[in-house]
Order: C-alpha cells, then structure tokens, then sequence
C-alpha cells in the first residue's frame, strides 16, 4: 500500500476523490430498506416482550398460523400440479387440450381473486355437491345402493370451509402457476426436444427426461415468489371463517377493541413471514446462478 504522504498533490486529491467515491457507491448500494424493516419488526417484538396487550394479542393470533400454513402449503401444492398439466397443455400441439387449458388460465386469471373464493366456495363446490347428491338418488334407484346412498346423503356441510378455501385457492393459483410452467417450457431451446426425439424418444418421454427438468430449474425462484404471494392471499380465506391468523386478529379486534395492537401485530407477522421466504429464495436464486456458471 502506498503511504499518502509519498504522493504527489495531484495524486492525493485522486485518491481523496475515488475513496469518497466508493463510499457513496456503498451508501448508495446499501440495503436501508432492510434496515427499516428490521426496526419495525425489532419494535413491534420488543412491544409484545413489554406490552401487556400487544403480548395478548399476539399469544390470541399466533393460534391461527397453523391453520394459515397449512391451507398455505396444501393449496400450493395441488396449485403446483395443476399448473404443471395445464402448463403442459398450453403448449401442446392438441387444439382441445391447448383450448382447455387456454379457457381455465383466461377465466382464472379474469376474475379478482376475492370473487374466485366467494364463487367457488359458496357457488361452484355447494353446486357440485347438489350434483352429486342427485347423481346418488339416481344410483340408488338403480341399485347401486352402496355409492348411491354415500353421494345421495352428502350437503353442504359435508364440506368445510377450510377444504373450500384450499379448493378456491388452488384453483385460482394453479392458473398463475400455469404460465410460469408454460414459460419455463418455452424457455428451453427447440433443438433440446429435436435431440431427444431424434434418440428414439418420444414426445412425452422427451418432456418428462429433458424439457421438464430444464424448465422447472428456470422457474425455480419465480414458483419461489408465486409462494409468498399465496401466503399472503390466504389472508383473504378470513372472508370465509376459517381461523387463520387474519380471521382470529379480526375477531379480537372486534371484541376487545384493540385495534392497532391486533393489526399491527397481524401485519408483522405477516412481514416476518414474507421475508423470511424472500431471503431463501433470493438464496436460491444465487445458487442458481452460481450453478449455471
């Protein structure tokens, strides 16, 4: 290291404006917003330590991540397989297939998501149970008594609202999940299908051994981000009663009038959760990268 004393004016002034300039780039290139994130969420914690009614509110609310996680994970899951198929239908060569999945993806992502739970839950699965009970009537008749009095004795309560909720969700997600999977596939070169064929394999040999592998390693940190995204709509399944975390904050609100306690309690937990799954998936994210170097 050269002693700056050594140094010409000229040089010293250099070397004065390149150090100021790599703090600026250091500032500039700093995270502050995580900083401020990590205040809010270190008050709010310390509140909840300290506070007696923050501390209720959250011992209330934490009753609900179970529930929260859960309907999370299993809605994402099945969202993840519908979209894989319908993905795969989107770019197929077979015009009904193609069609299907074309129909499902368009009305799916048309409708707000809000409406898709109300419609689903309260129109499409007590609509479909109805069909069924019908459908056992009719079996019954024909002797079929077995099935035909399981379908025949099924109402709407023999669903709950929580499976309704996991069905709405999954429903309208494996739409979104759809045309990343679509993307991913399309993201793979041409050429890598054409070999593959050109081994004797066939169309879905091909896809199952060479495209989907590919594809799904593109759309890693994008199926990453579509998670936390429902995580935090799961927060809308409060519309029908199910006791996640947003319902039973709803609830304490409303009856011990503790309004900022309940919400702001709510929103960090939600906060918390969100980037923790952010920080593994822009881990995966570099992994990623690293790999394709």
């Amino acid at each position: 290291m050269i002693a700056e004393d050594s140094l010409t004016p000229a040089q010293k002034i250099a070397l004065r404006q390149s150090r100021r300039q790599r703090l600026r780039t250091r500032l500039a290139t700093f995270p502050w917003w995580l900083v401020i994130v990590g205040l809010i969420i270190g008050a709010t914690l310390w509140l909840i330590t300290k506070s007696p009614t923050y501390s209720e509110a959250f011992a209330t609310i934490r009753t609900g991540m179970v529930v929260t996680l859960v309907i999370t994970l299993i809605s994402y899951t099945i969202s993840l397989l519908i979209g894989l198929f319908t993905g795969l239908g989107r770019v197929s060569s077979n015009i009904v297939s193609q069609n299907i999945a074309t129909l499902y993806v368009e009305v799916m992502r048309g409708i707000p998501m809000l409406v898709s739970i109300f419609f689903i839950a309260l129109v499409l699965v007590p609509g479909i149970i109805e069909m069924l009970s019908f459908l056992g009537s009719k079996f019954t008749e024909a002797g079929l008594t077995g099935i035909g009095a399981s379908l025949a004795n099924m109402n709407t309560k023999s669903i709950s609202m929580s499976v309704r909720a996991v069905i709405a969700l999954s429903l309208t997600y494996g739409a979104y999940s759809a045309e990343i999977f679509r993307a991913g596939i399309q993201s793979v070169p041409v050429g890598q299908m054409e070999a593959a064929r050109s081994q004797g394999m066939s169309y879905g040999q091909a896809m199952r051994n060479v495209v989907l592998p590919q594809a799904i390693r593109n759309v890693l940190p994008a199926i990453g981000n579509d998670f936390i995204s429902m995580l935090k709509d799961s927060s809308l399944v409060s519309i029908l009663a199910v006791r996640d975390i947003t319902q039973i904050a709803r609830l304490y609100a409303g009856h011990s009038f503790r309004y900022p306690e309940a919400y702001t309690t709510l929103s960090v937990m939600y906060l918390t959760m969100t980037m923790l799954l952010s920080l593994l998936v822009k881990l995966l994210e570099r992994r990623l990268a690293n790999n394709g170097k």
